[in-house]
Order: C-alpha cells, then structure tokens, then sequence
C-alpha cells in the first residue's frame, strides 16, 4: 500500500508539479514511450518566426539616409563608392581614414565603427534622376564617384512576407480541425475550444469547500437524508453487506431561498471524496450536441475519480419534461441534453459510485424519466423553516451583529412566519443597515422590525403627495379590512396597519394566518370576505367605489375558481377537479370540459363573490360604529395595532387557537405582498406574529 502511494504520488508530481511532464528528463520509465505533444511544434515554429522577424527588422545593418546627406558626404570626399541595388536603394560605402567623422552615428546600429561597409543606405528614386543629380554634385571634383550596379534577392524574408500568413492560417485550421475531430460533432469531449467540455467545478481533497453541516441551521429532517448519503461514501460496506444497493441520486426540492444549495455545500464540506458542482444552465448552448457531450464529459471524469458526487443545481433548466418544446416538434437542443443526462445517469453503462445530487424548485415540471427509481431514487423536500427553525437560522445570521439588550432571537423567529433562510438573512442585514444609518452603536429591537416592514412591504414613502380624501378613501378601505378579519373566526386576524406609503401600496396591513393541513370551504369563505371589506367598506362610507380593490378582487377570482373547479366546493359543478398536476394543460389549446360546463363555473363564482361581498357589507353595517373609530384612529396615527382593535371590538374568541395554530408552534403560510397602481387605495396584506 504504502509503495502505491508512493507511485501514484510520484505520477502526480511528474503531471503536475513538472511541467514538463513525460518530457521530464529525471522522470522514472514506466515501459511507455513519451507521449508526443503538438504544443512543442506551436512553440518551435513561433521562436522561428519571432527570431526571424527580428533578423530581417532589428539586425545591423547600413543606416538609414538620403540623398541630402549622401550629397554633403560627395562633397566633403567621404565617399569611397557607391552601389545601386535592384535600381531601388543605394548602399554608401565610407573611405576607412573618414569613419571617425561617423562615429557617433554607428552608435546603436554596430558595436564599434565599423571599417566593412556598406554604411548607408537610401532610396534612390528614379534611376535616371539619380544619375543627374549625382553628376551635379560632382562637378569639379577630380576623383569622379562612378557607382556600380547589381540585383540583389533575399529570399527567406521573401517568402515570409508572401506565405507567411497563409502558413499561420494553415496551421491555426489544422488545429481547429484536430481539436473537433477528437470528439466528433458538437466539439466531442474537448470540442472546438473546449466548448463541449464540462464547466464543472471540481473540489477535490486539496480544495476542501469550507461549509460543513454545522453552517446549515435548522432544515434537520432534509440534513438527516444528505448526511446519510455522505455516510454512504464514507462507509459503503456497512449498507451493502445485507444485499442492498446505494442510491444513486437525491433530488433537493423546496421553494427558493430554503438552503437547498448550502445543504449542497455542506455536502462538499464533509465528504471526503471529489465534488462536482455546476449549474443546469452551464449545460445549455447555442451549438447543437454542446449540451449532451457536456454532460458526456462531465460523468467520464466523475467515473475516473468515482467515488463522488455530483451536485447539478436548478436541474429544471435542462429537465423539463420533454413534448412540450414550442417549436413545435423542431430540434431541441434542451430535449437532447435531457436525453444523455437520463442515459448517463442510468443507461446501459453502470456508473457505481457516483452519486447524483441535484436542485430544483419546479419539481412539478421535471421530466418523469428523470424523477423515476434508479435515477433519482430519493426526493429531500427542504421546505420553509418553522417556529424553531428559524429560532436557529437568526443564531446563524446574528453571530457578526453587535446586538443591543433588547434584541431577541424568540422574538424576531415569532415576526417572521413564512420567511426563507435567505430572507432571513436579509433581515439580518437590511437591520445592521438601517441601525448605521441612524449612526448607532448597536442593532436594536425596532430596526429589525423596521427591517421586517421594509422587506415585506417595501421602503417608506413619507414624502408621496396624498389628498386629505384619498387618505381617507385609504383609512376606511383598511379599517374594512381590518374590522372584518377581527370579527369573522377563520379570517386572518390583522396585527398591524398602516396608510403610510409604502413601495407601490399606498395601504399595508399584516395579518396573522392560521396554521392549516387543509382548508375548509368555511374558512375561505371567510377569508373571501375578508379580502372584499375593504371596496365593501368603501360603497358603504363613501356610496362609491374607487380602483383601490383590485388586488383584492384578483386574489378572490382566483381563490373562488379554484373552490369550484379544483376543490369541487360547488353543489352543481360537483365533486369534479380539473386541475391537471402533470402540467400538460398549459401547453393544450383545449379545456377539459365542455362549453357549458364553463358557463356553470362561471355562475357559481360569481354566486360564490357576491355571496361574500354581501356578507362583508352586512358586517360593516352592524359594527359601523367600530370600523368609523378604527378608521379615525387610524387617519389620526397612521399605524395602529391589534391592541387597538382590541379595545374597540374586545377580544377574538378565537385567538389563542389563531395564535399558536393547530400543533402550537406559531407558524404560518408565506407573507402574501399585493401592491396595485401607485394612485390607488392599495393593500399589502403580509402576515406576522405580533409582539
């Protein structure tokens, strides 16, 4: 054992360290011969060139002149002779006792004076100007100058200048060719510049991700799952001893922001074994097979480095299901990914010991060959943490906060029902920032409250132009709300509201959810009712009614379709559902039921809405005097809280069973944000747990 180690750390520093690889003169044999390198033929013919080029533009050589020079030496009899090359340049040939007057123009151009010429050099022009102009400067002269002409080739800069760059090109396609001819269409498993080559990111033993299990708060049911598949790496006997077999896949599902891809890391963290990591959209290209050979290429180096893991996140990018391509049965570069990801994965070639681990948040519109048995044989549902949950994700996020005294973790997890680790580690930020701004020595209590506000319901405007009606308009549209959802028992009971602008509404109110397995028909209607107070309170005050509502109406035109056509909470429509969970209907031109059948469904939502918005009105009616108070306290402090409502209607009969919810740990669906135009009476109906 020891002795292979000592061989295979040998060939990693003659492949790593040695950069020359099998070329390294001091490297042991192996019984191979060395593996040639057409990099070496790159780079020697390169130095060629280079060294040539610098030949032919930078040796030493005559000086640069002209004919007015050239002139002054005739006439100063420096001159020995003359030669005409090629009926172009002449070469100037200096007498030996007269080169000290040239000295110091050799300087950078010869070593020393040099005493065999040819010394300049010019362009002579037209030959028979030359001819005159050199008789005149002779003239009287009693040593007449008579010049010799010859033709002159240079053959190696000749052909350089003419076939040089044609030979680069040759060689440049020669190369291109070589490289897509390795892995056939598509660029193969290298590909024209490593296109089809996988973009994975591989952390090995050297390059250890720092992110254990120990970093992931809360989320202990899906942390159970992925430690038992490090586990699985670590100890593979101790599982497969009884006969049994290791997973092959785990698929994280969860809404976003939930730690799906720090569970991930934490993955990569505690194993000690290679980690792939790479995106669904890394696998996506504009060339056709780019996609399948990278995922080709990126389980050929899983193989060779088995055991590992492969981490793929947002998976949804490249499993789709398949058939539902716009183009209308075209090629479909995604489909064919898709198709080589499935064979890979569990193909006729085994891939034992690389476990497949990948991402998503659109389970529901994955590729059913992809979710099967043998593929991915465990789904890890990361869902949104609980009361407890997020009680240990603030632990996390708190540590580099100077915190004041007042600040809770209790408190701040009970504020912030339906919030991600993401958002919750937002709040922890967005509060260090608004405490800055107030240029204080600590984060307090009311900073991250206000940082709660901010997050949900958007910056504060204090300085929007509102009229003294639409602020009224506002308060009792709010107050509706509000008085409703207080005095119903299944309607979210309000915590806080306020008619400061906030983001695009110009009205937010936070309520208080109800923790649910199901939901019965009683409690949306309720909830139905609740969301009309506000354009019911509005007919009722004002005899008009303003755009404010139209959140309110989407949200329950949507919840009483649903309650007709999904839920089968219709008498006469019946115990039917045509929710299609498969997802085919969104791409069918057809409904699954008839004209009439569509008519009915219209009548019994709209039976279903006006029942409600009748029943709202008939509620603000017989406590018109409680929602005027509630309303002008709320146009007097522009925030009131559920204490104030409180002491107008008395306490809810219901709210302990509201507070705590069914199992008693205070939790809640996810904050619902709504926010109209910006000259409307808006509501941002988010829920929270009140102090």
């Amino acid at each position: 054992m020891a002795e292979n180690n000592q061989n295979n750390n040998q060939k990693q520093q003659n492949g790593k360290d040695n950069p020359f690889g099998r070329f390294n003169p001091n490297r042991k044999g192996d019984g191979k011969p060395p593996k040639f390198n057409a990099y070496w033929i790159y780079g020697i013919i390169a130095i060629v060139f280079l060294v040539v080029q610098y030949y032919i533009s930078y040796s030493h050589g005559p000086i640069d002149t002209n004919w007015g020079e050239v002139k002054q030496m005739i006439e100063n009899g420096d001159v020995e002779r003359l030669e005409v090359i090629n009926e172009k340049e002449a070469n100037v040939y200096i007498k030996k006792d007269h080169l000290k007057n040239y000295e110091d123009r050799f300087q950078g151009n010869f070593s020393k004076p040099a005493e065999v010429g040819p010394h300049f050099t010019f362009k002579t022009g037209p030959i028979e100007k030359f001819a005159t102009d050199l008789a005149k400067a002779q003239e009287g002269k009693p040593d007449e100058i008579l010049p010799s002409y010859k033709d002159e080739n240079n053959w190696l800069r000749d052909i350089l200048l003419s076939f040089g760059p044609f030979i680069i090109i040759i060689l440049l396609w020669w190369w291109i060719f070589r490289r897509m001819s390795r892995g056939g269409a598509g660029g193969g498993a290298g590909g024209i510049f490593n296109v089809g080559k996988s973009q994975a990111k591989i952390f090995d033993k050297d390059q250890r991700v720092s992110t254990t299990f120990k970093d992931v708060a809360g989320l202990a049911e899906a942390k159970q799952e992925v430690e038992e598949i490090v586990e699985f790496l670590k100890n593979p006997a101790k599982y497969t001893k009884l006969g049994g077999k290791i997973p092959k896949g785990a698929l994280l599902v969860g809404p976003p922001g939930t730690g799906k891809t720090l569970l991930a890391k934490a993955v990569a963290g505690e194993a000690n074994v290679p980690f792939f990591s790479m995106s669904g959209s890394d696998f996506v290209e504009m060339f056709v097979g780019v996609g399948a050979s990278r995922v080709r290429d990126l389980f050929k180096q899983a193989k060779e480095k088995a055991p590992c893991i492969v981490f793929i996140d947002e998976i949804d990018a490249i499993g789709r299901a398949r058939g539902r391509n716009p183009n209308m049965g075209s090629n479909d570069e995604r489909e064919n990914t898709l198709n080589q990801l499935l064979t890979e994965m569990d193909g006729f070639d085994t891939n034992s010991g690389v476990i497949i681990l990948a991402a998503t948040n659109r389970a529901d519109i994955l590729d059913r060959a992809l979710m099967r048995a043998g593929r991915f044989d465990r789904q890890i549902h990361v869902e949104l943490p609980d009361l407890n949950e997020r009680t240990e994700i603030f632990r996390v996020h708190l540590r580099p906060l100077k915190l004041s005294e007042d600040v809770k973790v209790d408190f701040l997890s009970k504020q912030t029902p339906g919030f991600s680790g993401a958002d919750i580690a937002n709040v922890c930020n967005e509060a260090a920032l608004i405490a800055a701004r107030k240029n204080k020595d600590s984060v307090t209590k009311q900073d991250f409250l206000d940082a709660v506000d901010r997050i949900i319901g958007g910056l504060e405007k204090k300085n929007k132009i509102i009229s003294q009606e639409e602020k009224k308009t506002i308060a009792y549209h709010e107050a509706g709300h509000a008085t409703i959802s207080w005095l119903l028992e299944y309607a979210h009971p309000l915590v806080k509201v306020t008619i400061v602008p906030r983001g695009k509404a110009l009205g937010a109110a936070w309520y208080l959810p109800e923790e649910r397995s199901i939901t019965t028909k009683e409690q949306l209607l309720d909830e139905m009712a609740s969301a009309l107070g506000g354009r019911a309170a509005e007919e009722i005050v004002f005899g008009k009614i303003s755009s404010g509502a139209q959140n309110d109406l989407e949200k329950i035109t949507k919840q009483a379709y649903a309650m007709v056509s999904i839920f089968g909470m219709s008498e006469k429509v019946g115990n039917v559902s045509y929710y299609d969970s498969t997802g085919q209907s969104d791409y069918s031109f057809t409904k699954p039921y008839s004209e009439k059948t569509a008519e009915l469904i219209d009548e019994e939502v709209k039976i279903l809405i006006d029942s409600q918005y009748e029943r709202a009105k008939q509620v603000l009616r017989d406590n018109a005097e409680g929602h005027s108070k509630l309303a002008n306290l709320l146009l007097e402090r522009e925030v009131i809280f559920s204490e104030d409502l409180e002491e107008i209607f008395g306490k809810r009969p219901w709210e302990k069973k509201h507070l705590m919810g069914e199992n008693g740990n205070g939790d809640s669906k996810m904050p619902e944000i709504s926010a109209d135009e910006p000259k409307d009476v808006q509501d941002t109906e988010t829920e929270v747990l009140p102090e």
